[in-house]
């Protein structure tokens, strides 16, 4: 009985091990078919991940379940990102920094984002995006203290202005509207962005 035991305890951490290393392949998949297509099916995805159907959705019963993952998983790869963004200083040259960076990955992930929007609720893409949002506030918290930022405007209100610049920047983009070199988009969004943040000058006489 105890060398039963002792077998089949080294045999489920094995199949944790291997069904996490599973639904990672599956999520890095998901999240380079939905870059390429947002509607891209359970079935485009598993062919990628190298998986059969049923090895999928044993994992992910929806493909909104999957989205969602893929999502969470990008976002998180997102934050790491921007928290290596040096912020310090001036908090609008902080906010300029942190726009490219952010812009780079906001392009990245625009048809990923298209996708998830397609199939899950407003609330949970928000939800997904809480983090990032939370460091555009705190920035614009401390650039309106040192008075490079408005104040005019809620602080909620900007931070929500920063993101749809950003997405809808990405859309166009992606949809052929904006037609410019990555360079100068990149430009056009943070000045765009910050235009908006900036202090507006006192009127005058």
């Amino acid at each position: 009985m105890t060398a039963s035991t002792g077998s089949g305890s080294g045999t489920r951490p094995r199949r944790r091990a291997d069904a996490e290393r599973s639904i990672a392949r599956i999520v890095a998949a998901a999240r380079g078919r939905l870059r390429s297509d947002p509607n891209a099916t359970t079935d485009d995805i598993a062919k990628a991940a190298g998986v059969g159907r049923m090895t999928l959705y044993g994992h992910f019963k929806t493909r909104a379940e999957l989205v969602d993952a893929a999502l969470r998983d990008a976002v998180q790869d997102g934050d790491r990102t921007l928290a290596a963004v040096d912020l310090t200083g001036d908090a609008y040259e902080a906010m300029r920094r942190l726009l490219v960076s952010s812009w780079a990955l906001v392009a990245e992930s625009a048809a990923l984002l298209t996708a998830a929007q397609g199939v899950l609720p407003a609330g949970r893409v928000r939800e997904l995006h809480a983090g990032p949002a939370v460091r555009v506030g705190e920035l614009v918290r401390r650039g309106q203290d040192q008075g490079v930022f408005r104040t005019d405007m809620p602080t909620a209100w900007l931070v929500g202005v920063v993101q749809h610049i950003l997405h809808g920047a990405a859309e166009d983009v992606r949809g052929g509207r904006l037609e410019l070199p990555p360079g100068e988009v990149s430009d056009v969004v943070t000045k765009s962005v910050l235009a908006v943040l900036a202090t507006p000058p006192a009127p005058g006489p």
